[in-house]
């Protein structure tokens, strides 16, 4: 949100007016392309078919939820009437499986004007945080109604995760070297992706490249010293966030009054007909109320939300599987988010 409010704040400073266009166009085609990777190799794919049987179902219920509220909201609200809103579906599928990282990959990947871009994370924002203040507040409570108690056992997970900061890691020698030998690796998959690119039709060569650097993201978080890397995950959330003070830079706040507020009803829609969806299929598995709600953290919220989450319920055992279930929506949700986008543009 600070990053946003910096970025507003430079526009109306007039920085795009100030020969910083340039600048501006290559941050927000090279922070993105950058930081898939980087966010993708601290995911264990080898650790995702350990995922238990709970966690996975609530993984796709959650899933199948947000794609029904997507594809049924933009029949409610018009969309085929709507000049690209079948974009916005598509946007709202990737925020909704993996976060802001998918949506700022999206955007490029459909070709989404920044106003319209900043108007959806900008919702987003205001409606995720009631939704999230919902979750931590009455959630639990409401849910014990229709869903079942968690129930603790004594196995106890061997996935590790990292909670050094990013300027820890930079004050480290060993680790600064070695988070410099990973982002060298995510540099040089870029430019892969980037060199076949260039050889393909003009229509396809945006999608072809975000797909090739979240495959080779994908690849590359199988590697035992890659994912073990401090600090590659808040690297790459570092860079989202640049890209969240330029992309904004770029708008003027006088066009934002102008977009159609189907929008904002689109997305509170999603947010929570998904949710509904989720806890009805949920009961009829037996899923406990826990599990249901850091998935919904994860995928609705994102991951770093999962242990705030976590904490909220009491309830330390589902900040692994929430981790877990949150880096599968990171990876997949390029993927669904325009499939879901071709899909409604044929409605």
């Amino acid at each position: 949100m600070l990053c946003y409010a910096l970025g507003l704040l430079l526009g109306v400073l007039g920085l795009s007016e100030s020969g910083f266009s340039n600048v501006q166009d290559g941050l927000m085609n090279v922070t993105v392309p950058l930081a898939i990777p980087l966010l993708l190799f601290s995911s264990n794919v080898r650790a995702w078919k350990t995922l238990a049987v709970q966690p996975f179902y609530s993984l796709l219920f959650a899933l199948l939820a947000v794609l029904m509220a997507v594809v049924s909201g933009f029949v409610l609200f018009n969309g085929a009437n709507i000049p690209d809103f079948n974009k916005v579906g598509g946007l709202l599928v990737g925020i909704y499986s993996g976060g802001t990282p998918n949506l700022a990959s999206l955007k490029m990947v459909l070709g989404v004007e920044e106003e319209v871009y900043l108007a959806v994370h900008s919702y987003d924002m205001l409606i995720g945080a009631f939704y999230l203040f919902f979750l931590m507040g009455l959630g639990q409570r409401v849910f014990h109604m229709v869903l079942p108690r968690y129930k603790h056992n004594a196995i106890s997970s061997d996935i590790e995760t990292s909670n050094i900061e990013l300027w820890l890691v930079a004050r480290n020698n060993r680790m600064r070297k070695k988070l410099l030998v990973t982002f060298l690796l995510a540099l040089v998959m870029v430019a892969v992706a980037g060199g076949i690119m260039v050889l393909l039709p003009d229509d396809l060569q945006m999608i072809v490249f975000i797909f090739l650097i979240t495959s080779f993201g994908i690849i590359g978080s199988s590697s035992k010293r890659i994912n073990k890397t401090e600090g590659s995950f808040d690297l790459g959330m570092y860079l989202i966030l640049i890209f969240s003070i330029v992309v904004s830079s770029k708008v003027q706040l006088t066009t934002l009054t102008e977009i159609n507020p189907a929008i904002f009803a689109y997305i509170t829609f999603v947010v929570f007909v998904s949710l509904f969806l989720h806890v009805v299929l949920a009961r009829f598995r037996k899923i406990d109320a826990d599990t249901v709600i850091i998935t919904s953290a994860a995928l609705i919220c994102s991951p770093p939300f999962v242990p705030v989450v976590a904490g909220s319920l009491r309830n330390r055992s589902v900040i692994v599987p929430g981790l877990t279930i949150g880096l599968i929506g990171y990876a997949i949700g390029n993927y669904l988010g325009y499939l879901v986008s071709e899909l409604l543009a044929l409605l």
